[in-house]
């Protein structure tokens, strides 16, 4: 097997590929990462994808309803342009979703290994697994296509 192919959010052929908009349909459990002062302040998070990304202070912590236990973190800033609060501890993506199949970064060889360098950490996925999803400001991160079938929608 070769290296893994290394992506980030401001690599040349992002502005190459046939990013197609979506939208989420999901209600999400949200919650801040806000530690004591005595705390460590960043939190290693497994992904239900089995990625670790790591959440800081600030950041919160996404997951679907049906699963509260399998969480990944969010940029506070980035949570604030995209989500919005439907009630306590319940969310809903407002932003509209960029996604490409991942294997198309990888020349269509779909058992390529990519990894995508996302504001969370780097994350190794198998190209044939996962679209390529970027978001308001650029940003990228790996999705897996079983999830995007189960919780997006093309946008209109």
């Amino acid at each position: 097997m070769s290296d893994s192919l290394v992506i980030t959010s401001d690599d040349p052929i992002l502005v190459r590929l046939n990013f197609k908009p979506y939208r989420n349909k999901m209600v999400r459990r949200v919650t801040a990462f806000v530690p004591g002062p005595d705390e460590p302040q960043t939190r290693e998070v497994k992904t239900p994808w089995g990625s670790v990304l790591t959440a800081k202070k600030g950041d919160m912590l996404i997951s679907e309803m049906d699963d509260p236990d399998e969480v990944w973190p969010i940029d506070a800033v980035i949570f604030d342009q995209t989500y919005i609060m439907t009630g306590p501890g319940v969310c809903v993506k407002r932003a509209i979703t960029l996604i490409v199949p991942l294997a198309d970064v990888a020349d269509g060889d779909e058992d390529r290994l990519v990894t995508v360098v996302t504001l969370e950490g780097p994350e190794t996925v198998r190209a044939g697994d996962f679209f390529l999803a970027k978001g308001v400001r650029g940003e990228i991160w790996p999705c897996l296509k079983e999830r995007v079938a189960r919780t997006m929608r093309p946008a209109e």
